[in-house]
């Protein structure tokens, strides 16, 4: 696998620091990125992996945190808890080469090939612009159109120029267009966060049952780093649907969410 561990350990790092500075944790939080690559370095991958865990689990977050958190559980051979990590890294920075690389890589190893439903063309059109910024992607987009909006606005009334003002009133109405587009798409990708939920299997095999009863029927069988939707909950059940349209229902404990 490509991991690129120097660099993205120093990254990574940078990070920790920061956000840990701000907690009041720092040097804490570093000696363990610094002893959690130390461990991964000497392939004692289980060390490591839990120490990236732990910052998790402390509220820690980041490309490089779930990137690093997914390589160590690879190399566990803990593909689903693998498989979460770097979806979790997708998440934050969707056009990543390593992320996406090491994904399609531990994808691979899935024992389901699920075909999915097939999709108007129009409609994975659009799915890959809503993917090609995460959330505080358009987020900036949108700040940053607004910005130049602003400075065209104050350009054209501040400006003697007659040609400066032409220009700046057409660069004005083309970012205007361009800021309502970016607004409409950052609260689709919104909407489509908060609504739409996936996780991913974690149980080496998962019965999913027709109801929310373990004496219900057998709906199908599911298995280990298999990606799902999440459709509803009940109590310690969670109701998921397969790419290939399938439903049924698992217990919390077989499935872990990006």
């Amino acid at each position: 696998m490509n991991y690129n561990m120097k660099k993205r350990h120093f990254i990574e790092l940078a990070f920790i620091f920061l956000f840990a500075f701000r907690s009041g944790f720092a040097s804490e939080a570093t000696d363990l990125m610094q002893k959690a690559g130390t461990f991964y370095q000497q392939e004692k991958y289980e060390q490591a992996a839990q120490i990236y865990q732990k910052l998790v689990d402390s509220g820690y977050e980041g490309t490089s945190l779930f990137y690093n958190l997914g390589n160590a559980y690879y190399r566990t051979e803990k593909l689903g808890l693998a498989i979460l990590n770097y979806e979790k890294a997708l998440k934050l920075s969707p056009n990543d080469d390593d992320v996406n690389h090491n994904l399609n890589l531990a994808n691979s190893k899935i024992v389901d090939k699920v075909e999915p439903l097939p999709k108007f063309f129009l409609f994975e059109w659009w799915e890959s612009i809503l993917a090609f910024f995460p959330l505080s992607g358009w987020t900036y987009l949108v700040y940053a159109l607004y910005l130049v909006l602003l400075i065209l606005i104050v350009v054209y009334f501040f400006s003697k120029s007659a040609k400066i003002q032409k220009n700046s009133l057409y660069a004005g109405v083309g970012s205007l267009f361009l800021l309502a587009l970016a607004a409409a798409l950052l609260i689709v990708k919104l909407n489509r966060d908060v609504s739409n939920e996936n996780a991913i299997i974690l149980q080496p095999t998962a019965i999913a049952k027709v109801s929310p009863d373990s004496n219900s029927g057998d709906a199908f069988v599911i298995h280990e780093g298999s990606k799902v939707s999440v459709v509803d909950n009940v109590n310690n059940w969670v109701e998921i649907e397969l790419s290939d349209g399938k439903v049924g229902w698992l217990n919390k404990g077989n499935l872990g969410v990006i």
